[in-house]
């Protein structure tokens, strides 16, 4: 989750990894049941696909000469020609000389909340020698459960000793693939701390025998398992069934495939096959269990393309594959392009979804088990949008909301409010921010009920569902004590979290310019916990010594320290913000239902709405100017917001310290009301110039890097939403019409107006 304000993401960033160091050391039996297939699935395989097609972002090497390796800037290379689980591979190709050296690295993809553990007694590696390679010739293999190329023994960091591979391969035969199987106890600990094979996290091939010669081996499929789990003859049919009900639909540069699943314990995965022309079906991709839907990107429009659909099991055999289905691409309009696009990110929210409460999953991939209390109020709104705009029917609309609401009754609450992290299953907290993250916080409760709220008016029929519906979230809404989060009766500050085992240990005082408006409005509105609209201004907009500090310590800038600002940047005055704005979420997250055209303070000389369309376009201007020289920038390619990054967790932003190369698409399109022509102009550019890598089943990854040759392996629940929603706003308004026919927010905006001119 990163809906975190600068100042306070250090410290979470150490708390999650102190807390990721704990369950490192945690025995297996203290985690529930994995929750879904992708859980399964990752605590299985190590490499699959790379997303890259030139090198593997995860992947290290260097040689030491006179030896040789092929690696470009440190990576090592894709094979796209052969593989076994299409479309790729990875590519060693060295020379090993007397006197010389060279390593190769594989290593374990960590996205967020992957539980750091591989279940299973043996690595299995699939190789395809295109030249023959006796045995002594084969490279060493090392194992380690550290990341860093030296392989530093730092607790509980390992590794073991070397290891030949050709005493699991034998000689290699050219032009077939070979499936290796090494037990994890033929290796000794060569560290001084005892390594154990469920903490794996990188895989080293080096220097073996100095022959002089050069050799390729082409790796595929790299997966912890069990003997039992794993076996047969891969060229011997699948005892699966086929998909049924496989069909295509065409878009402006892509066609969706779409399938029935296949429900056995057997599968391991799909793969897709794919005919041009009436050509031979090729093996073009795989999918996931759990997932029906597969984006084969072509790259223009006015193709035509048929497809096939085979399931797989873990011995990498096929299933017999499916009937025939077929679609061809077409130019689409600006308005039909909007569609696809909202309704791509949509899906993260209707199908993605925790399927026992509804809510909105952290992270996909991720732990399946966490569903994020922000997230899911963004996803609310985003199933308002996708109701109103007709991807799926008002009775759908109803049914899920009302499923959500059920869980929410149900779930810890502290206070009335929600913890950031709960279980799907159990509406228990999940402290995955570390132990003081065990209770309310309240701005993550905001963001959920402002999705509520907005639903609460958009689903406003005389049917028995939607009037129960819309009492149970008055319900909600009511019971929310907000006025508890202000400490005490004197406090001039709403406090993010309250713990009933650490009371005000997180005594994080929420002050702005940032993402948190959102949180003083429904705490100055609420019926039945308000508070004065006064902390409006000695909270929010604070211009004591304590919020001067606050915003100038996590921005690193005097400008807009009094929360006013006045500077002009690139030609944009900003009335209010730090620095240069912040990252592009402060102008999304408090405003996906609340309607900023026509509020303004003491401090805007026009609306918020101007005030975050600046924010936008700043950001927009800096990337044009692109002071730091980055790969990738330009008039097309901007949108600085949070998001991961090659370096982990960044709330990226046009400034100096937090721009380091990644542009996270969200950033930009979720902007579409601020600045239409630009944001349509950078989509064009994320799906039609880069979609082949950054175009999938939900719409647009969540970030990429160009310089860095990285692109995200997760979508993010806080960051598909802010598309489906925002978009619709600047199409139809609904979200904001929604939320703003709520007669406390008409009532809350007439008390700032009297506060505002004390």
């Amino acid at each position: 989750m990163k809906n975190l304000s600068t100042s306070f993401l250090s410290d979470c960033r150490h708390i999650l990894k102190y807390t990721l160091l704990m369950i490192a050391l945690a025995v297996a039996t203290a985690f529930s049941p994995l929750a879904g297939a992708a859980d399964d699935y990752y605590s299985h395989v190590f490499f699959d696909n790379s997303l890259t097609p030139d090198t593997y972002s995860y992947s290290a090497g260097q040689a030491i000469a006179p030896s040789f390796l092929k690696v470009k800037d440190w990576k090592l290379p894709v094979e796209t020609k052969t593989f076994l689980t299409p479309p790729n591979a990875l590519r060693v190709e060295w020379q090993s000389e007397a006197g010389g050296g060279w390593e190769a690295e594989v290593r374990l993809v960590n996205f967020r909340n992957r539980l750091p553990q591989m279940r299973g007694e043996h690595l299995y590696i699939w190789a395809y020698a295109p030249q023959a390679i006796a045995a002594a010739d084969l490279p060493m293999i090392t194992l380690s459960n550290t990341r860093e190329g030296l392989q530093v023994a730092q607790f509980p960091g390992s590794f073991t000793d070397s290891l030949p591979l050709a005493k699991f391969t034998g000689d290699l035969a050219a032009g077939r693939w070979v499936r290796v199987r090494i037990p994890f106890s033929a290796f000794k600990t060569g560290s001084i701390y005892a390594f154990d094979p469920k903490y794996l996290q990188n895989i080293i091939f080096h220097q073996g025998r100095a022959d002089g010669v050069r050799h390729t081996l082409i790796l595929d499929e790299i997966r912890v398992d069990d003997d039992d789990e794993v076996g047969g003859d891969r060229e011997s049919e699948a005892k699966l069934s086929s998909p049924a009900n496989v069909s295509a639909i065409g878009y402006d540069r892509h066609v969706e495939v779409r399938w029935d699943e296949v429900k056995t314990a057997e599968l391991a995965r799909y793969v897709v096959f794919r005919s041009m022309e009436g050509g031979k079906f090729e093996p073009i991709g795989i999918q996931l269990p759990g997932i029906h839907r597969y984006t084969d990107f072509l790259g223009k429009s006015g193709v035509k393309a048929e497809y096939k659909i085979a399931a797989s099991d873990r011995g990498e055999r096929l299933s017999p594959l499916s009937k025939v289905a077929s679609a061809s691409t077409r130019e689409f309009s600006d308005d039909e392009l909007l569609t696809m696009l909202q309704e791509a990110c949509f899906h993260y929210y209707w199908e993605g979804a925790d399927p026992y409460s509804g809510m909105t999953r952290e992270n996909i991939p991720g732990d399946d088990r966490i569903v994020a209390t922000g997230a899911s109020g963004f996803g609310i709104t985003a199933l308002v949008a996708g109701t109103n705009r007709g991807f799926i029917a008002r009775e759908q609309g109803v049914e899920r909301l009302t499923k959500i609401v059920g869980f929410l009754e149900r779930a810890d609450r502290y206070h009335g409010v929600w913890s950031h992290y709960m279980d799907g299953s159990t509406g228990k907290t999940m402290p995955v921010f570390g132990m003081f993250d065990d209770g309310g916080d309240l701005v993550e409760t905001s963001f959920l009920m402002q999705g509520l709220l907005a639903a609460r008016q958009f689903f406003s029929g005389t049917s028995q569902a939607e009037t129960a519906l819309r009492v149970r979230i008055t319900k909600l809404w009511e019971s929310v004590e907000w006025d508890w989060y202000r400490q005490n009766t004197q406090s001039d500050f709403l406090y993010w979290h309250w713990s009933p085992r650490w009371s005000w240990q997180i005594h994080h005082n929420l002050i702005g310019f940032n993402e948190v408006m959102i949180t003083y409005l429904l705490a100055i509105a609420s019926p039945t916990h308000g508070v004065p609209a006064d902390m409006y201004y000695s909270g929010w907009a604070n211009q004591s010594q304590t919020g001067q500090s606050y915003r100038q310590g996590w921005s690193g800038s005097a400008e807009g320290k009094f929360y006013s600002n006045g500077t002009t940047y690139f030609g944009i005055k900003l009335d209010v913000g730090v620095g240069t704005g912040g990252p592009l979420f402060f102008t999304h997250y408090s405003y996906m239902g609340f309607d900023p055209h026509s509020f303004h303070d003491r401090y805007t000389s026009a609306s918020y709405f101007e005030n975050n369309r600046n924010i936008a376009l700043i950001s927009h201007a800096y990337s044009i100017v692109n002071p730091k020289h980055y790969e990738g920038y330009g008039v097309n390619a901007w949108g600085l917001t949070a998001s991961d990054g090659p370096y982990g967790y960044v709330p990226h932003a046009p400034d100096n310290a937090n721009d380091l190369g990644t542009i996270t698409p969200t950033g930009a399109l979720a902007s579409f009301p601020y600045t239409p022509e630009a944001s349509m102009e950078a989509f064009k550019h994320y799906y039609r110039d880069l979609g082949a890598t950054m175009w999938d089943i939900y719409g647009p990854r969540d970030a990429y890097n160009p310089g860095q040759n990285w692109v995200s392996p997760i979508y993010m629940g806080l960051n598909q939403a802010p598309i489906v929603t925002m978009i619709e706003n600047y199409r139809s308004g609904i979200v904001w019409k929604s939320f703003m026919a709520n007669p406390e927010i008409g009532e809350m905006l007439r008390k700032l107006e009297m506060a505002a001119k004390k």
